[in-house]
């Protein structure tokens, strides 16, 4: 039964991977990669033509395949806008709380002069106080002339509203004035300037409606006489004038920036200019033809020449992931290819959306493209020579899809500033090994495309420029960079997550041995942290012979053992200087011990959240493989206490899985020859190479391949490497065979322990 499910899930996968090397799978991906570069260029470079004429039903629906500026509509849209902006009103400070102030002291100075009669007085207050209003409004006039922000028609305004909504006294005021004492003056100046304050603050554009109001706050005033109350009443609604003048010149400036700042009205790309069977207007035919969309007949050479060019470029990119090609299969599989076109598609969409942005009048847009985003993120996730060619492709695809001027096919400067800022990443990138360099390319795009379009600017004006557009396209460049390095760190996950990779730059990163799990090894299981070492460096050389992930077997060697630090001293590389512990407990308990590491490893590195690439190796290097040593003891002690043993052999194996990817397989090899290489004492080429050979096929016969997809001719090749590799790190110990010749003697004292079977089974 058991069987049949292996064979099963074996048949699963060998399909579910052969999809990633099907050669038709790689024409069909080859003919997607066709069509989505037509695609992309077709807008730009194929816009729809129509053969028309004037007076003539149109005989179908003709769409704007652009966004084509609309005259008519700009002009009513300017028009309406003008319409919308209401009179602009000025306000002026003319502190008439000073007049009213003004007015009383003339009266106290006149009042007193004895040489002058009543009736004189009646007849001067009666010419002076109103002209004292009139020279009041004129002195702020004369003394803001220079002042921009007042026209000479406000001021025209002005004294028409002043003259017009002038207040005339009463002629018993006048009578009353001339009996004001001193005294009843100083009593009604502050009141009179506290009512003038107080209501010319708000803004008046008909005085009557704020003199109607001062008769109820001279009642509410601290005047106790009736002739002072009455005066002071009067001279208030002399003194109160509008504040609030309508500007002309102000109105029509406002009409006339409403004017400017009216954006033009595009017919927008798909509207429909003229339904079928619409007779052809002169103005449509002249929109038509004003913007290129005219043809006397049908062309289909451009259709042609673009699926050409689209076919060179596909097949360009091909071309170059062939040179690639192994003995049996491609590097860049299906699965890979699938992953480039989905980079390329985002890339290109990304383009398409910053040149919706972009017109003739803002080209500089443009350079807020973020086309570096397919160079980092390839480079990132499959490789760097295919980054370099996909920066070339790109780049000629930013020049079509940015170019604003109609009439070319190419705008060479933005083709030049992507190819810079995309060679610019790759370097910056390439040998990343950690997340902030994502950071440090992002500004190196920004410093790179900065000085390219820089560059362009002071070619094409023989100097610098000092305009706005100068600024602008450096300042998009700058944000460009930016945006570029936030879409490939939002990206990555997604990628990684997607297509389960786990990148290069995640890897390094989880290398880093101050990474608390690693900390945690060295502080507290530093035997167990020196093995995890070298079966790094053992398991990255077979790895990487076979085809392999070289950079996640040594990673995921760091890590294999973790679980061992739950109780370190029952290992025996951590067991320096201290008795054997399994020696003195149940071998059912110690196999419970051993075999229990590889499932707290597992759920240590859950809890920090380490990928599963990572938690499967630490989870399946032992497979199913059995302990040996455990078993014969517990043999051993039920025949000493004459029981039939209550365990089989099954019961003393480790619990799975076995190894799913050849990486768990290259580690759970590399452990073993690793302890078993250090449980030698002193090893020799062929103790060694013997040792190699051993394990594997013990393991081969132990079936714990059968679910990875590792052939005869891997397995030949990981068992030289690792006598290679292993040759190379234990170089000072291993004796070579003309040494053993020559020390005949010591090789006979050392054979035994040699030939022995190393017991490995406290070490795993």
């Amino acid at each position: 039964m058991t069987s049949s499910k292996q064979q099963g899930k074996s048949k699963l996968q060998s399909k579910t991977a052969g999809w990633k090397y099907s050669s038709s799978v790689r024409y069909v991906l080859y003919g997607a990669l066709i069509v989505m570069l037509y695609l992309s260029m077709s807008p730009k470079l194929l816009p729809e033509t129509y053969d028309i004429a004037v007076g003539l039903p149109a005989d179908k629906e003709i769409l704007s395949p652009m966004d084509i500026p609309n005259t008519k509509a700009t002009l009513k849209a300017q028009e309406e806008a003008a319409e919308k902006v209401g009179q602009i009103y000025s306000i002026l400070p003319l502190r008439n709380e000073a007049l009213v102030g003004q007015l009383l002291d003339r009266i106290s100075r006149l009042n007193q002069d004895d040489q002058v009669s009543t009736d004189d007085k009646i007849n001067i207050y009666r010419e002076e106080l109103p002209q004292r209003v009139k020279d009041h409004v004129q002195n702020f006039i004369m003394n803001n002339r220079s002042n921009s922000a007042y026209s000479a028609t406000l001021f025209e305004e002005v004294t028409r509203k002043v003259d017009e909504q002038q207040y005339s006294i009463s002629e018993e005021t006048f009578i009353k004035i001339p009996r004001l004492t001193a005294e009843d003056i100083n009593e009604m100046k502050p009141v009179a300037a506290d009512i003038v304050a107080r209501l010319m603050t708000d803004q008046i554009v008909d005085a009557q409606t704020a003199r109607a109001k001062v008769a109820e706050m001279v009642s509410t005033s601290s005047l106790s006489k009736r002739t002072s109350r009455e005066v002071v009443q009067e001279l208030a609604r002399l003194a109160i004038t509008a504040n609030k003048f309508f500007d002309d010149e102000a109105t029509k400036a406002a009409k006339v920036e409403a004017r400017e700042n009216t954006p033009t009205v595009y017919i927008k790309q798909g509207d429909v200019l003229i339904q079928k069977g619409e007779k052809i207007s002169e103005e449509m035919y002249s929109l038509l033809e004003k913007n290129g969309l005219l043809k006397d007949e049908v062309n289909y050479w451009p259709q042609l020449g673009l699926v050409l060019l689209s076919a060179l470029m596909a097949t360009g990119l091909i071309l170059f992931m062939r040179q690639s090609q192994g003995v049996n299969r491609f590097k860049y599989n299906n699965s890979q290819f699938v992953m480039l076109l989905l980079i390329l598609l985002i890339t290109l969409l990304s383009l398409h959306i910053t040149s919706i942005l972009q017109n003739e009048q803002r080209p500089y847009i443009g350079y807020l493209a973020p086309v570096a985003t397919g160079a980092m993120l390839i480079t990132l996730l499959i490789d760097l020579s295919l980054a370099y060619t996909c920066s070339i492709l790109l780049s000629i695809m930013a020049s079509i899809i940015l170019n604003v001027h109609q009439g070319q096919i190419f705008d060479f400067e933005f083709g030049l500033f992507a190819l810079v800022i995309s060679y610019a990443s790759i370097f910056a990138i390439h040998k990343a090994s950690q997340r902030s360099t994502l950071l440090k390319a992002g500004i190196m795009i920004c410093l790179f495309g900065s000085l390219a379009v820089f560059s362009l600017i002071v070619i094409h004006n023989n100097g610098w420029a000092e305009d706005v557009n100068t600024l602008n396209a450096i300042g998009s460049a700058v944000a460009g960079g930016l945006l570029t390095t936030i879409l490939v760190i939002g990206l990555m996950p997604f990628f990684e997550v997607t297509f389960g990779i786990l990148s290069a730059l995640k890897l390094v990163e989880l290398s880093n041995p101050n990474h608390p799990l690693l900390r945690k090894l060295l502080t507290e299981t530093p035997g167990t942290y020196h093995h995890s070492v070298m079966v790094g460096n053992l398991s990255e050389a077979a790895a990487e012979a076979i085809g392999a992930d070289g950079l996640l077997c040594r990673v995921g060697s760091y890590y294999h053992d973790i679980g061992k630090t739950k109780r370190p001293g029952y290992f025996i590389e951590n067991q320096n200087n201290m008795e054997n512990p399994h020696d003195f407990i149940d071998p059912k308990l110690s196999k419970s011990i051993i075999i229990a590491h590889a499932r707290d490893g597992v759920d240590m590195q859950k809890e920090y959240k380490l990928p599963k690439p990572i938690r499967d190796i630490a989870e399946q290097h032992h497979g199913t493989t059995f302990l040996h040593y455990f078993y014969h003891k517990a043999l051993a002690q039920a025949e000493e206490q004459g029981l039939e043993p209550d365990f089989t052999e099954n019961d003393f194996r480790y619990p799975g899985p076995k190894a799913q990817s050849k990486e768990a397989a290259v580690v759970g090899i590399a452990d073993s020859v690793e302890a078993a290489v250090r449980s030698l004492r002193k090893p020799t080429v062929e103790q060694v190479e013997t040792m190699i050979e051993k394990i594997i096929k013990s393991r081969l016969d132990d079936h714990q391949f059968n679910e990875c997809d590792l052939t005869m001719r891997e397995l030949d090749l990981i068992a030289q490497t690792l006598k290679e590799t292993v040759m190379g790190i234990f170089h000072s110990r291993i004796e070579y065979p003309d040494q053993i010749k020559k020390n005949k003697a010591t090789e006979e004292k050392d054979k035994g322990s040699a030939v022995n079977e190393p017991n490995t089974g406290l070490e795993q």
